[in-house]
């Protein structure tokens, strides 16, 4: 429902020519409600201008986009590229638009951009994560040249703003965003880092862009995938800098490889796990794919605050690990656990219900995909899922589940009152018989999509009669959508590219020799 006044804000944005002239003359307090009403109208030329003659002292994305009493819709999922370029383009002019005397603004805020799979936006374009990091460094570096070219490069401004947002750096923008971190004292626009997202970056680059990116105020780190690091650079890392304020962090596939572990290595072991515990605002963590078989314990039995979203998929754990993590001080607290990859109802069923039990009356979201779940184990998961009313999403994909399998347990997901994701497998009776469980991907499209659409539609149809419209059930085949591997895909491809000829080259080399 939109209010009188924000039907008022559109009309008056529509017309773009007429209200560029005019905004010499609205009141300041009306800006964010225009504000809202262009970027909702995608009007480029009226966002770019609004932010070049922002009257306010802070600029909130989220805030300003989010529900508001004129208009409730959330707009800040719509990572519209006309928008944000227009957003940040008039960010740089309203630095070289120079009027000290109405210069207020000294915070923007670029963190609550949410990046979504689907965009309701009519351009159909969007700007990502990278691509906002990319732009927001460019113009930084414009802004040093052009103040250069106009004698203001004393290093005193009259203009100072903090920008804060969530960068994410690879190889391909490395040099751009090192390059205007590191001359952030210079720019009256200042990047303030409190998030750092890392991907196919060599190991010495990520040591050195991660220092200028202030680790002080940083609270999430997110290195993964053709980031190379290992325990020993792990450790290297958290001796040499401090991380304060850090809440989440995730760690690159086979971080930890305990099969290989010497005593110097459970000495390291030990130090990270303490390195760890020094961070004292640490709630989130995510360790997948790493090999961890005993040494859980270890690694977060140091830690003074409880986790709230953990993630230990694939990271062959044991009975001991399990039975730590059902005892330890953090089930009580996880709000988002993922142990897929492991086959827990076979194994260690008791120690699985244990800790679903403990963490029931906080957990929204859980991820059990490729845990080897058979029609057999059905009744037992049930048993461990019922106390959870506060499961919001629920994954299950890749388990050998029947058709008959996955209708029965969806009757019972109806009664999760506050359940509104499901992901679901591929039922077994779609596939070939003799199927092999995980997977490979070659196979996993291979089944009779004829019958899956129409079990679907059973699934589905559970849902609606036990009036649960509100729960959407899916089969991503591939996985969650993630938006930071879709921008960058194309850049990890060539990586995976290069990376498989060069062992080509030193295959055939050693062949030749």
């Amino acid at each position: 429902m939109k209010s009188l006044r924000f039907i008022s804000a559109e009309a008056f944005v529509s017309n773009s020519e007429f209200a560029r002239k005019s905004l010499g003359s609205v009141a300041h307090n009306l800006f964010p409600l225009l504000f809202k009403a262009s970027y909702l109208l995608e009007q480029g030329e009226v966002i770019h201008d609004l932010v070049k003659n922002w009257p306010l002292v802070d600029f909130n994305m989220g805030k300003l986009l989010g529900t508001t009493m004129d208009y409730q819709e959330d707009l800040s999922h719509r990572t519209c590229s006309v928008c944000l370029e227009s957003c940040l383009t008039g960010l740089r002019d309203y630095v070289l638009n120079h009027r000290p005397c109405v210069k207020r603004l000294k915070v923007v805020d670029l963190t609550g951009i949410k990046d979504v799979e689907v965009q309701s936006c009519e351009c159909k374009k969007t700007m990502g994560r990278w691509a906002r990091t990319q732009l927001l460094s460019k113009l930084c570096l414009e802004l040093l040249v052009y103040l250069k070219q106009a004698q203001c490069n004393s290093g005193t401004f009259e203009i100072s703003i903090d920008v804060l947002i969530d960068l994410f750096v690879t190889e391909r923008n490395y040099d751009l965003v090192a390059q205007a971190l590191l001359k952030k004292c210079c720019c009256p626009l200042k990047i303030c880092c409190v998030a750092f997202r890392s991907d196919n970056l060599a190991l010495q680059k990520f040591f050195y862009i991660i220092k200028l990116a202030d680790p002080s105020l940083l609270r999430k780190l997110e290195i993964v995938h053709n980031v190379r690091l290992e325990m020993e650079h792990l450790e290297m890392l958290f001796n040499s800098i401090h991380f304060p304020l850090l809440m989440s962090l995730t760690l690159p596939a086979r971080t930890f490889n305990v099969r290989r572990f010497t005593a110097t290595d459970e000495r390291m072991l030990t130090n990270i796990g303490e390195k760890l515990g020094e961070m004292t605002q640490l709630t989130e963590l995510s360790v997948s794919f790493s090999i961890l078989t005993g040494r859980i314990q270890k690694l977060l039995s140091p830690l003074k605050t409880p986790l709230k979203m953990l993630d230990v998929s694939n990271c062959s754990l044991n009975h001991a690990d399990m039975a730590y993590l059902a005892n330890s001080f953090h089930a009580n607290h996880l709000e988002a656990l993922d142990l897929s990859g492991h086959n827990i109802l076979d194994l260690y069923p008791s120690t699985f219900t244990k800790l679903l039990s403990h963490s029931s009356s906080v957990l929204r979201s859980l991820t059990l995909e490729d845990c080897n779940i058979q029609d057999t184990h059905v009744n037992m998961l049930v048993l461990g899922l019922s106390p959870c009313h506060k499961l919001q999403e629920f994954k299950f994909l890749g388990n050998p589940l029947s058709s008959q399998a996955l209708k029965h347990l969806f009757t019972f997901l109806c009664e999760l009152p506050m359940l509104k994701n499901v992901e679901f497998p591929v039922p077994r009776d779609c596939y070939p018989v003799g199927i092999t469980y995980p997977i490979d991907d070659a196979s996993l499209c291979r089944f009779d999509h004829q019958k899956y659409e129409s079990v679907a539609k059973e699934l589905n149809l559970i849902l609606l009669q036990a009036n649960r419209e509100d729960t959407k059930a899916s089969t991503p085949l591939f996985g969650s959508y993630d938006a930071a591997l879709q921008e960058t895909n194309n850049e990890l491809g060539a990586y995976l590219i290069k990376s498989f000829k060069e062992i080509l080259e030193k295959f055939t080399t050693s062949l030749t020799k």
